[in-house]
């Protein structure tokens, strides 16, 4: 026998297609993965990198999520098919870490980089993850973004995501060389909004984070130009207001006995009060 044939072969196993394609001829639904329609963004600044994300996650036409979190690790924001995108960067987060245990320094961003675009390679864009990847290393700051299908670009701003043109029209408008932590805070958020206001995918809240040499800052919900106001007219009745035809009270209070196993109540008195250990 072929030993070819006795183990599975890596990657995907598509020998359930058959089954799937007659299953939906014959109306059955198919599941959808939950998809994170998306507004993604990075650029850079003086002293290294600004992501941003929008928080609303979609499955088809529904907002599966009105605040779920994009910035799926500490360095990378995630748009595409949500499982994709988060055990993906978990995968490689982890690889890292024993990279660096292994050499003994830190990894370098393009090493990051690379271990994320050899895997989606590998898959042929049958993983869904789209990826804004930044980062700040002995060698400075650096901003990639890496397509389901293993491309990848390093440029001073990005984006990415269904709402991806709309922000990268503020990025256009709007982005210098060598802009202060606040200028370029507000501008990755202005670049957010703007998927968030012209993208049905993309909405909620914006989430900001800012990396340096030093540490990085994760603000969740920086901006939330969503939240739901006060309606104006209360829908609240006086009582009696419906009427109705019949009313039925149920007494729900269970009368309780106490049956003695052994002796009588008198007798467990007599016994409680002899156990006198002072």
């Amino acid at each position: 026998m072929d030993s070819s044939n006795i183990y599975k072969k890596s990657g995907f196993d598509f020998s359930n297609q058959i089954r799937n394609n007659f299953l939906a001829a014959k109306g059955v639904p198919v599941p959808k993965a939950t998809s994170t329609g998306t507004t993604i963004v990075g650029c850079l600044f003086k002293d290294g990198i600004v992501l941003g994300a929008d928080t609303r996650a979609t499955a088809g036409e529904i907002i599966a999520d009105k605040n779920c979190e994009k910035v799926v690790n500490p360095s990378c924001c995630g748009a595409g098919t949500a499982a994709d995108t988060e055990f993906t960067t978990a995968l490689i987060s982890s690889n890292l870490e024993l990279h660096s245990l292994s050499t003994g320094r830190k990894p370098r961003v393009v090493t990051a980089m690379t271990m994320l675009k050899q895997m989606l390679f590998q898959y042929q864009g049958h993983i869904g993850a789209a990826l804004v990847l930044g980062g700040v290393d002995v060698t400075g700051p650096h901003l990639f973004t890496i397509h389901p299908h293993g491309s990848t670009d390093k440029l001073p701003y990005v984006t990415m995501g269904s709402g991806s043109l709309a922000a990268m029209a503020v990025f256009e408008a709007g982005w210098k060389a060598g802009m202060e932590r606040q200028e370029a805070i507000d501008l990755v958020s202005a670049a957010i909004s703007a998927g968030i206001f012209n993208d049905l995918g993309s909405g909620s809240n914006v989430d900001v984070c800012v990396i340096t040499k030093e540490r990085t800052d994760m603000l969740r919900n920086y901006i939330k130009p969503n939240e739901r106001v006060t309606k104006e007219r209360h829908y609240k009745f006086t009582r009696g207001t419906t009427a109705y035809q019949s009313e039925n009270i149920r007494k729900y209070i269970v009368d309780e006995s106490i049956t003695y196993l052994t002796g009588s109540a008198t007798t467990a008195t007599t016994a409680e009060e002899a156990m006198d250990v002072s």
